[in-house]
């Protein structure tokens, strides 16, 4: 009997455990939480006029370059400047030996003093001769030798005093001095080397308050700047753009606008490209020659834009697509046609109107007609960073 018990109760045991785990199924099943709707975050449509900008990379170059060469060979003795410092025509850079300069100068003088004297002697001749030649006292000829002797001596004496003015300009220029007002630059020479015209350079001076910014642009976008201001005074409506703005390569912005100034006289053969010079303040001498130039300026508004977050829109290989929310919290998804970039927006040229809102994080969880719960998007403007692009490739600006 206790055996039969035995096995009834093994052939029972499958057929409980089964009914406790159906059970405790039903009971887990039953007090699930149920899923709410998805949390994501959502900005309105902005619409404001944005600037479009043009930009373009050069580099900085002194309004005036001076390259200090010695223009009479020599020693050089001394050094009268601090490079990198600011100096004023007229100062003195640098100190050529002076003393074979003077030498040839004093001998210059006595030749010339010498020359004198003999014009003195020659005239006085001449006074002499002349009343003696008329009473016949003497020839004619000798009269006519000493007006000779006399006009040799008065060529004579122009030579000597060219003389004395070369060797004064020469001894003058044993003096190097500045020829502009600017910053001058390292010396290329040291104290006792033998400089000449046909050495290198001394030095360079520039003046950079005003400073240029000369900066490359295309034949197709001169010509298209060139278009919109035909109706005006359209040689030299290029030179009215005074908005120019310099992005330092900081990443700043330099606080004065400048102006452009000139355009070159023909186009880059190789580059096809003309090169436009800005002219920007520079009072307190931080811009120098040879820095990075990244320029850019307004070349047209575009008033009421629709703009929305960049990571807003989804890009569907060419195609762009934007969640949008009604004021039923439901969503859908929506093409649009996108227009330029402006900063860390993105304008919408059609497909949404202003006020909708639209997802800004959280488009994964979100299918068309699902209802979502919006939580308002806050940007991190910390991290937003402007940016220009060059006017010739659309769908590119920045905004200040």
């Amino acid at each position: 009997m206790i055996r039969k018990r035995t096995l009834v109760a093994i052939w029972l045991l499958p057929a409980i455990v089964i009914l406790a785990l159906a059970t405790s199924g039903c009971k887990r099943t039953a007090h699930a939480p149920q899923m709410g709707p998805p949390e994501v975050m959502v900005m309105d449509v902005i619409q404001k006029d944005v600037p479009i900008y043009g930009d373009w990379i050069g580099t900085l170059d002194g309004l005036v370059n001076a390259r200090i060469h010695a223009q009479v060979s020599g020693y050089l003795m001394t050094q009268h400047y601090q490079e990198g410092s600011l100096v004023h025509k007229g100062d003195l850079l640098f100190q050529i030996d002076p003393r074979p300069f003077q030498a040839a100068l004093d001998k210059a003088n006595g030749q010339m003093a010498e020359a004198q004297a003999n014009l003195d002697m020659t005239a006085i001749n001449v006074k002499r001769y002349t009343p003696l030649a008329k009473n016949n006292a003497i020839s004619q000829q000798e009269l006519d030798n000493a007006i000779q002797s006399n006009m040799g001596a008065q060529a004579s004496l122009e030579s000597a005093q060219a003389a004395v003015q070369q060797t004064e300009l020469n001894l003058g220029f044993t003096k190097v001095t500045s020829p502009i007002d600017g910053i001058a630059g390292i010396a290329e020479a040291q104290i006792g080397d033998l400089v000449g015209p046909n050495t290198a350079e001394l030095t360079a001076i520039s003046t950079v308050n005003p400073i240029k910014a000369y900066f490359p642009v295309s034949e197709q976008e001169y010509m298209k700047a060139m278009e919109k201001r035909r109706t005006q005074d359209s040689d030299h409506a290029i030179r009215r753009t005074n908005n120019l703005e310099l992005i330092l390569a900081d990443g700043n912005t330099y606080p004065h606008k400048g102006t452009i100034v000139l355009a070159d006289r023909q186009v880059n053969i190789k580059t096809g490209t003309i090169l436009l010079a800005g002219l920007f303040p520079n009072p307190d001498n931080i811009l120098r020659p040879g820095q990075y130039a990244h320029i850019r300026f307004v070349i047209q508004m575009h008033p009421g834009a629709l703009l929305v977050p960049q990571r807003a829109v989804n890009d569907m290989q060419g195609n762009y697509q934007v969640v949008v929310v009604d004021k039923n919290n439901r969503s859908s998804i929506r093409n649009v046609q996108m227009g330029e970039r402006s900063g860390a927006l993105w304008i919408v040229k059609q497909g949404l109107n202003s006020g909708e809102r639209v997802v800004v994080e959280g488009t994964q969880k979100v299918r068309e007609g699902t209802i979502v719960n919006p939580k308002p998007y806050q940007p991190d403007t910390g991290k937003a960073a402007v940016t220009g692009t060059n006017m010739s490739a659309p769908g590119a600006i920045s905004t200040p």
